[in-house]
C-alpha cells in the first residue's frame, strides 16, 4: 500500500472524544481524548492527548496523558508526558518533563533471562 504524502490535521479548535485510526500521518493540534493509532504524528505544542498513542514516528511537543509507543520518538522542550514511554531511537529535548517510565521496545529475548540457569551449570 503506498502512503504517498497524505496526512492529517486536526486543528487547534477541535476537541475529539474517541479514538482514532489512521494509515496517513497526523498533524493534532487541537484536544484528543482517546487513543491513537498512526504511521507518523506531529502533536503542536497546545495539542492535548489523553490517551495511548502508537506510531511508527511521533514528534511530542504538547502535552500526553498516556503512554506512548514510537519506533522513532522526538520528545520537545514544551513537551509534558504523563505515563510510560516505549521507543527503539529516543531523542529528548533539555527542557521536556517527563513523569513515567522509559523502556526500549519489547524484544522477546528480554523475557528469557528470568529462565538463565544458575551459576552452579559453570562449574
Amino acid at each position: 500500500m503506498a502512503s504517498g504524502s497524505t496526512f492529517s490535521v486536526i486543528g487547534a479548535d477541535v476537541v475529539i472524544k474517541g479514538d482514532i485510526a489512521a494509515t496517513a500521518d497526523l498533524h493534532v493540534d487541537g484536544t484528543i481524548e482517546g487513543d491513537i493509532k498512526c504511521a507518523s504524528l506531529v502533536q503542536g505544542e497546545s495539542s492535548s492527548i489523553s490517551g495511548a498513542v502508537t506510531a511508527e514516528s511521533a514528534r511530542m511537543a504538547g502535552t500526553v496523558t498516556g503512554s506512548i509507543t514510537a519506533r522513532d520518538l522526538v520528545i520537545l522542550k514544551t513537551a509534558r508526558i504523563e505515563g510510560d514511554v516505549h521507543y527503539d531511537a529516543l531523542t529528548i529535548e533539555q527542557g521536556a518533563q517527563v513523569d513515567g517510565r522509559f523502556a526500549p521496545n519489547a524484544r522477546p529475548a528480554v523475557k528469557a533471562v528470568s529462565s538463565v540457569p544458575s551459576v552452579e551449570a559453570a562449574e
